[in-house]
């Protein structure tokens, strides 16, 4: 008779196998710009078990979990070595999160992670906590992850154990494995968080995208997605932040809002996706949203559509922190297809799919928010309006069809 500890290290094998290799499939519906999928790609439940248990009979007779894992969020994506490779913000049932490479053939299901999780590098100062990773393949060579990191406060009280500030960390990679951490970003900001890094020079330099912050939560008299230059990635130093895409009152980034995954280049400008937060009776609220920046001048938004592009939706408004969708990573395939990977009420990871062809048509057709209701209203009327200019040129083509439909069967008639 099998053991009962060898019984459920084989329930726990089969069941995460199982998982592992679980089909996923697309949601029919929808809006027609994206594609959600039926299954979340990363959980909790996806880390490997030797992550999470000692599996020495010896040491951990009742196959107890050792490390728990609470939550699998807000992954930076890259294609790598034909894979779509996602790097992982992991939490532990302890808060701490860290980092850790999964990959999937195609995508949308069957991600699995690597061995060992990231092994980052620390800094002069050690990171209390590190996480929502984004990654940018550059035009210099390397590949960028740039990171929050979290510290403790020391100027607070001691009672005060909540107290942070947060700075943007920077490492480098070649192989996703090695890691070169770099001294943070230096701002003038007293908090940075959502720090991206453009992947083409800017005017001979470093380009990033900022989130200046007068607190760790609230954005106080700044926020916005900010813009900053620096002459070396190695000593990464921004004097000057230009907000590019401020706060706005009664919208759904009136609150917060941040850069998501590095902006993608196409032919008409540089496509940005966001994430935007309002406050409510529930509290934050957390959406994506899109804009368009000038080819030549990125910090110039050109095209913006009003509202949110994505919101959580059924069991996503579910989780650790519930109603939010926060996204740091998207995939652009050579066919231009786009897979843009969210986390949803910062517990699982989703994927949504679009292509390069119905971004671009959203953001450049979608009325901007009119920023009134009056205005909004204003916007239903052109629509319906437009609407009814077609209904009634398909009512009069028809029309004339069987006009001349009739006028064919009567000159049959008359000639036999």
């Amino acid at each position: 008779m099998k053991s009962e500890f060898k019984n459920r290290l084989n329930f726990l094998q089969e069941q995460q196998f199982e998982l592992l290799q679980k089909n996923n499939e697309a949601v029919p519906g929808g809006n027609g710009i994206l594609s959600r999928y039926k299954n979340p790609v990363l959980t909790a439940a996806h880390a490997p078990l030797n992550w999470r248990y000692d599996l020495n009979k010896a040491t951990n007779p009742f196959l107890m979990e050792r490390f728990g894992i609470n939550a699998t969020l807000n992954a930076g994506a890259i294609r790598w070595n034909d894979k779509y490779v996602l790097v992982v913000r992991v939490e532990g049932q302890d808060r701490k999160s860290f980092f850790a490479v999964a990959e999937s053939e195609n995508g949308i299901d069957r991600f699995s992670f690597w061995p060992h999780p990231v092994c980052m590098p620390e800094t002069d100062v050690p990171d209390t906590n590190i996480y929502d990773m984004r990654l940018v393949q550059h035009v210099d060579g390397w590949i960028y992850g740039l990171f929050c990191t979290e510290r403790r406060d020391s100027k607070a009280p001691a009672g005060d154990q909540s107290a942070a500030i947060a700075q943007c960390g920077i490492a480098r990679t070649k192989n996703l494995v090695d890691w070169e951490r770099l001294p943070d970003l230096k701002t003038g900001s007293a908090q940075q968080r959502n720090v991206v890094l453009h992947p083409e020079f800017v005017n001979d330099q470093y380009a990033f995208y900022t989130r200046p912050q007068d607190s760790f939560i609230e954005a106080g008299k700044g926020g916005g997605i900010g813009f900053g230059l620096a002459k070396d990635i190695t000593h990464a130093i921004i004097e000057k932040e230009t907000v590019i895409e401020p706060r706005v009152y009664h919208t759904i980034s009136e609150m917060k809002n941040g850069q998501g995954p590095a902006p993608l280049k196409t032919l008409h400008g540089w496509l940005h996706l966001a994430h935007g937060v309002r406050n409510t009776a529930a509290g934050l609220r957390y959406v994506l949203y899109m804009f368009m920046t000038d080819l030549k001048d990125v910090t110039k938004v050109i095209h913006k559509p009003g509202g949110y592009f994505l919101a959580p939706e059924g069991e996503e408004r579910i989780g650790d922190v519930s109603n939010v969708v926060f996204s740091n990573g998207w995939i652009l395939d050579e066919d231009g297809k786009v897979f843009i990977y969210y986390a949803s009420s910062d517990t699982r990871i989703h994927v949504a799919v679009s292509s390069i062809e119905r971004l671009l048509d959203y953001v450049m057709n979608t009325p901007e928010d009119g920023l009134s209701s009056a205005a909004s209203v204003k916007t239903v009327y052109r629509i319906i309006e437009n609407n009814l200019k077609v209904t009634n040129a398909l009512q009069e083509e028809n029309l004339s069809g069987v006009a001349y439909g009739n006028k064919q069967q009567t000159l049959l008639k008359e000639h036999g």
